[in-house]
């Protein structure tokens, strides 16, 4: 029984050691894809200061499978019908978390006539998105749709771990290089599994004692092998002669002219800007000069508005004051002699026809209340009635007179 209970225990701490050891294991996998990415974009981007990126450049060729063995990374198969399991690229998960890009190119890169395979889809979609310079706003957007990225993915991949949030701000230094690729090329092709190229990015140090050591450890396993073996062959510590310091001074020298050529380069990039900036300037001035020039004529324009709305009012003021002095006019005709109403009426038409037509001044308001005012009307009443005027009519039909 105890045999057996030890037995038990050491197989659980066998299963626990496994999937530490898994754990373990993927951890260092994530970590070496991402630091290879970051070193891929740097040297990238380096080159790119100095020649154009093609799909002749072996640093576009190394990140493009740095970036592809990303995105493949514990990438789900495709189950089908019959329970089997099919490879699947990482087109496929592309092609579904990237539909929400605005102008987005994956109807196009589907529509493509020369490649066919899942895998050259993906390629062709690298380089295009690296030609709009849209290929982090892509990752970042297809990252977002964390539903999707599940259902593509297994437990443990870069997409669905920390190292996703880095990889997005590490491409976007990609959208300053200008890209041209032939999508015709062998780049394309699909039937190759890419392979990363651990070499630009291996670099190992030793100081001038660990050099000698190593060097002495040589000559002493070479020595072992002869069959003289003397103390003499052991020579002593190795000194830099003058080819190594040559070395040296030829690698300065590369560095100090890779410097210039960087300093020259920023020196026209500085240049550059400063003419857009001197445009942009002129332009500035230009456009508020316009926008003066606007304001002024509106100013103007809302003047002779306001010039014209005044007027407008005077008008409309003597109207309503012809139109009031002859309604007064008709109600005092009306008041003084019921039989001319006719008359009045007449009077207010034509009162009303000459105010119609003719525009209303105050010196034809003067004149108007000057014919129809109820002052001269009783005057004419008065010298009607009088009794020193006689009526022609009366002295004829008056039975009194008689012709002599």
């Amino acid at each position: 029984m105890a045999s057996r209970s030890l037995a038990g225990l050491g197989g659980g701490r066998g299963g626990g050691g496994k999937k530490s050891l898994s754990a373990r294991n993927a951890a260092v996998e994530r970590r070496n894809l991402i630091t290879v990415c970051r070193f891929s974009v740097k040297t990238l981007i380096d080159r790119s200061c100095f020649e154009t990126i093609d799909d002749s450049s072996p640093e576009f060729n190394n990140f493009a499978a740095v970036l592809e063995q990303i995105l493949s990374h514990r990438l789900k198969g495709q189950v089908t019908w019959f329970g089997y399991e099919s490879p699947r690229s990482f087109w496929d998960y592309i092609r579904v978390a990237c539909r929400k890009v605005s102008q987005n190119c994956i109807c196009s890169i589907e529509n493509m006539e020369n490649v066919s395979s899942s895998r050259a889809k993906g390629r062709a979609w690298i380089r295009v998105a690296l030609m709009e310079k849209h290929l982090s706003e892509y990752i970042s957007t297809a990252l977002r749709d964390f539903k999707t990225t599940r259902r593509f993915y297994e437990d443990g991949a870069i997409v669905l771990g920390e190292e996703a949030n880095m990889l997005a701000g590490m491409l976007l230094g990609l959208n300053a290089i200008d890209f041209s690729f032939c999508l015709k090329g062998e780049g394309l092709d699909g039937t190759f599994p890419a392979v990363i190229d651990y070499t630009p990015y291996l670099k190992f140090e030793q100081s001038s004692d660990s050099i000698s050591s190593d060097e002495e450890e040589l000559r002493t396993f070479g020595s072992s092998d002869s069959d003289s073996s003397t103390p003499e062959n052991v020579g002593p510590p190795l000194i830099m002669d003058d080819n190594s310091w040559f070395n040296k001074c030829k690698r300065v020298r590369q560095k100090y002219q890779l410097t210039l050529e960087q300093k020259g380069y920023l020196e026209e990039l500085l240049r550059l800007r400063e003419n857009q900036l001197s445009e942009s300037v002129s332009q500035n001035k230009i456009l508020l000069q316009r926008i003066e020039d606007s304001d002024l004529a509106h100013k103007l324009e809302k003047e002779q508005l306001e010039y014209i709305i005044v007027e407008l009012q005077d008008q409309l003021k003597s109207y309503q004051s012809l139109d009031q002095l002859s309604a007064e006019v008709s109600l005092s005709q009306a008041s003084l002699d019921p039989s001319h109403s006719q008359e009045g009426d007449g009077k207010q038409e034509s009162l009303n026809f000459i105010g119609e037509g003719k525009e209303d001044t105050p010196s034809l308001l003067g004149l108007c209340g000057s014919l129809t005012s109820v002052a001269s009307y009783k005057s004419l009443t008065s010298l009607k009635s009088n009794d020193c005027l006689a009526s022609p009519t009366t002295d004829m039909t008056s039975p009194g007179l008689t012709p002599s």
